[in-house]
């Protein structure tokens, strides 16, 4: 099972959600499956294990403004008791704590920059953990922040992250990995970087890994999505893409190679 205080869970919030789940599919890799409660919501699946859900942005989000984009889980123990700690480090309830029939309380939450992520205390066993670059899976986390030093601080006290190597990016100043667990035999999960240029506000990105990055662009393009940038290799050898889906949802993939 996933570790308490990881991200876990990833929803995608779309205008069509039947044509976003087609085109993930062909980019991913991922099977599609119907949640069989109330509201329509597809879960997606890797090798048989899910990876999050795809469903249409609720009319609450949409009054306020609200586009296509992806939005991770963190699993915690007491969803109640997470979101008090959120707001006691300078954080804020965008959604306070209520119930998902057959899956658990969740809220939906800011940090103090204003990067938006659920929390959710399953009731029901959740998904088996796996490596991090599992195809299919979410192989990196990354967090835009106008002020990573505190942004980093307030994961920190929240769900006890630590800090792993942090890379020189010149005038884009430092990049910090951290891992999701103060032991100091677990790699790093992700990274934590200053608002990009092209980026209007903080914001967690997730990277979608797949087997070579080429041929996935292929299917980004060919399935009406635009890449942001072509393939770059990034330190320890992998290849990555940040690309749009057709919707204009902002994701990205990781592979091993190119």
């Amino acid at each position: 099972m996933a570790r308490t205080n990881t991200f876990f869970w990833y929803d995608l919030m779309t205008s069509d959600p039947q044509a976003a789940g087609a085109f993930y599919a062909n980019v991913v890799g991922w099977t599609l499956e119907d949640w069989p409660g109330d509201m329509p919501y597809t879960m997606v699946k890797a090798a048989g294990t899910g990876v999050g859900g795809i469903m249409a942005i609720p009319d609450e989000a949409k009054a306020v403004g609200a586009r296509p984009g992806w939005l991770g889980y963190v699993k915690v123990d007491d969803a109640d008791r997470a979101a008090a700690a959120v707001t006691a480090a300078g954080g804020s309830i965008q959604r306070e704590p209520e119930d998902i029939p057959h899956v658990g309380r969740f809220a939906v939450v800011c940090d103090p920059q204003g990067a938006v992520f659920m929390m959710l205390a399953p009731t029901e066993p959740d998904q088996p953990g796996v490596p991090l670059m599992t195809p299919g899976h979410v192989g990196w986390h990354e967090l835009y922040s106008s002020d990573p030093q505190k942004g980093f601080a307030f994961y920190e006290t929240l769900f006890g992250w630590a800090k792993a190597d942090a890379l020189d990016m010149g005038p884009m100043g430092t990049y910090q990995l951290f891992a999701d667990s103060r032991d100091k035999d677990c790699g790093a999960v992700g990274g934590m970087m200053r608002l990009p240029e092209g980026v209007p506000v903080p914001v967690w990105g997730f990277y979608f890994a797949v087997e070579a990055i080429d041929a996935a662009v292929e299917r980004i393009t060919s399935g009406g999505g635009r890449v942001l940038m072509p393939p770059m290799e990034v330190p320890g050898g992998s290849w990555i893409v940040n690309a749009l889906d057709p919707q204009g949802a902002h994701f990205a993939l990781v592979a091993p190679k190119r």
